[in-house]
């Protein structure tokens, strides 16, 4: 998703009201214009996006080793897709990635791991 740094948003949200005039849906639009959202683009955006980042890692962890297990032709049963798919931390994640390079069945990644 492309963002727009803030004098273009600025300029689309002035065009935008010119535009609208005199018109009824003029009133709406400076009304949302002028409510504050920076609490939402400092506190609340940094941590949705640290933990959306987070989340997007350990996806791919978990997608990563599915991949190499099955491009060394290792069976992956269900009840272990499962459990790396539903795995949510990331070092635990990492050792079953290292494994997986040398494992012989898709049950060896979990050797010595508590997940």
């Amino acid at each position: 998703m492309k963002t727009v740094d803030e004098d273009t948003a600025r300029i689309f949200a002035e065009l935008t009201e010119l535009g609208l005039g005199t018109a009824p849906a003029a009133k709406t639009w400076r009304h949302l214009m002028s409510v504050d959202l920076s609490f939402f683009r400092s506190e609340t955006s940094q941590r949705l996006r640290a933990e959306g980042r987070t989340e997007g890692r350990v996806e791919s962890h978990a997608e990563d080793i599915l991949l190499v297990l099955g491009e060394r032709g290792i069976d992956v049963p269900d009840e272990v897709h499962a459990r790396i798919t539903s795995c949510t931390d990331l070092e635990i994640l990492r050792a079953w990635l290292k494994r997986s390079l040398t494992a012989a069945t898709a049950e060896d990644l979990f050797v010595d791991t508590k997940a």
